[in-house]
């Protein structure tokens, strides 16, 4: 590994991310998951989606490797951060960056539609989530779902990131595609601004109304001419989906991380709100959510 640099330990995989000294190039390890990535990946490219070219895989010492040329070593994740810690805020530079590139994932997933099949279980997390909160697996709760997965039903099914967000957009493309699978066109970039709400205030930054009002519109032009829909009307329902993923895995296993314990409440609360206002009003306000901080305050 002497022609390559050590950046991290690849999130929630086996494996690390590597640089090579020159920074032209990523080399990522890890196993199985790691090569069904590296397939959908290399079969995306083909379509037109804005993702890093693998230029080599394979298998190394019993570990499985890609080879992957860098697009920009900072993503708008990174550039959020350093507008408010410079300026106090995120500068509007980012927003219509990540519209952009959601606008040409848009396009890609558009023109290559997938035939119609189940996705709620896996965007969701579904299972995962009843498991750890089974009193969430009640009749209110599938009735929304199932209003909320008919009414995508009106929209194409695509090929999804699952996972998408600032700190996987970068300037010129999309990376980590670990958790891929098939979405209602619009279900990655559409609530890639309202997610940041779900953290808490833990990313270091907030988004204020306007900008998520900005990027919509710039989304929903491109929508619009695409399939002739403003998909924004769809955004509750995205972020119905997204109260699932977001409250997934979080039950903690040990009774000691009181600190887990307080997370874990905390999405359950949200997921509670997002519910609420789903039922009431068809969308949800991400805005309304309390920071973790100030949840933990009140509850605690």
């Amino acid at each position: 590994m002497s022609d390559w640099e050590f950046v991290k330990d690849r999130t929630a995989a086996e494996g690390a991310v590597w640089r090579s000294v020159d920074g032209l190039l990523y080399k990522r390890t890890g196993g199985e998951d790691l090569r069904v990535e590296a397939e959908f990946q290399q079969l995306v490219a083909g379509l037109g989606y804005p993702v890093p070219e693998i230029v080599d895989s394979g298998s190394e010492g019993g570990t499985y490797f890609v080879i992957e040329r860098a697009i920009g070593d900072t993503s708008l994740h990174d550039e959020a951060l350093c507008d408010t810690r410079r300026d106090g805020q995120v500068g509007d530079q980012v927003i219509s960056k990540a519209a952009a590139v959601a606008s040409k994932i848009l396009q890609a997933q558009a023109r290559h539609p997938l035939p119609a099949m189940p996705w709620f279980e896996k965007a969701a997390f579904a299972a995962e989530v009843f498991k750890e909160n089974p009193d969430f697996d009640s009749p209110r709760v599938r009735v929304a779902v199932k209003h909320a997965v008919d009414r995508l039903a009106q929209l194409p099914l695509v090929r999804g990131h699952l996972d998408y967000g600032l700190p996987n957009v970068l300037r010129a493309g999309v990376i980590d595609w670990q958790h891929h699978g098939p979405i209602p066109l619009g279900y990655d970039v559409y609530p890639a601004l309202d997610i940041v709400a779900f953290k808490g205030g833990g990313k270091g930054y907030s988004i204020i109304p306007e900008q998520r009002a900005a990027y919509v519109t710039a989304l929903d032009e491109t929508t619009a001419s695409l399939i002739g829909q403003r998909v924004s009307e769809h955004l509750g329902d995205f972020l119905l989906v997204k109260c699932f993923f977001f409250l997934a895995l979080m039950r903690p296993t040990d009774p000691a991380r009181h600190d887990k314990h307080i997370k874990w409440q905390y999405r359950r609360a949200l997921f509670t709100m997002g519910l609420d206002q789903y039922e009431s009003s068809g969308t949800i306000d991400t805005g309304a959510f309390p920071t973790l901080g100030r949840f933990a305050a009140e509850h605690w």
